[in-house]
Order: structure tokens, then sequence, then C-alpha cells
């Protein structure tokens, strides 16, 4: 769970139906001491998959990488400006430009 302690604790997590994510997440509240609700719906994870459609639909655009290391850094600013202009990141800046450069430095 080392992407858990590198940001903020989660309140909920939503999953589909697996076992294994939400005994996964059962164990960390029983070792940590968290009390993370964990949201269960076949269809509730639907509305969260839908977030990555623009993702997907560029990297199909980039006609595939050749590299893994170029395919997570342009993954990465993809996924940058999209939390951007959906304002999910709290930084200085009046445009979209001016908000990725204070977030990227």
């Amino acid at each position: 769970m080392r992407a858990i302690r590198s940001n903020d604790e989660p309140v909920k997590i939503t999953i589909d139906k697996s076992g294994a994510n939400a005994s996964g997440i059962e164990t960390y509240n029983d070792d940590e001491g968290t009390d993370i609700e964990i949201r269960q719906n076949k269809y509730l994870n639907n509305i969260i998959e839908q977030d990555h459609r623009p993702i997907k639909q560029l990297c199909r655009a980039t006609l595939g990488f050749k590299r893994f290391r170029t395919a997570r850094i342009t993954i990465g600013g993809f996924e940058s400006m999209r939390i951007i202009r959906k304002r999910q990141v709290r930084a200085e800046g009046n445009t979209t430009a001016e908000t990725f450069y204070s977030v990227a430095a």
C-alpha cells in the first residue's frame, strides 16, 4: 500500500465485486487502524472507469509506444492535463498553462 502512504489517505474507495480488492483494503484497515469505506457496486465503478476513456483515446491516437519510459512520461502528461482541466488540483495560476507549469515545477 505504498501508494496510500505517498498520497492523502482516501475516505472511500469504489471497487467492483472483486473479493481480492475488498480483502486487501480490509487488511490495510486492520493493519493501519484506518477506517476506509469500501463501496462495492457493479455499476458505480463504471462511472470511474469512464473517466479514463479520453486518456485511452489519446493513447490510441499516438499509434502506440516504442518504449515503456516514453509511454509512462506521455500518459503522465495526458493525465496531468486532464486533472488540471477538471480543476482537481490546487495550484497557482490563472490559465491552464500556468497551472501546469506550477504543478510541474
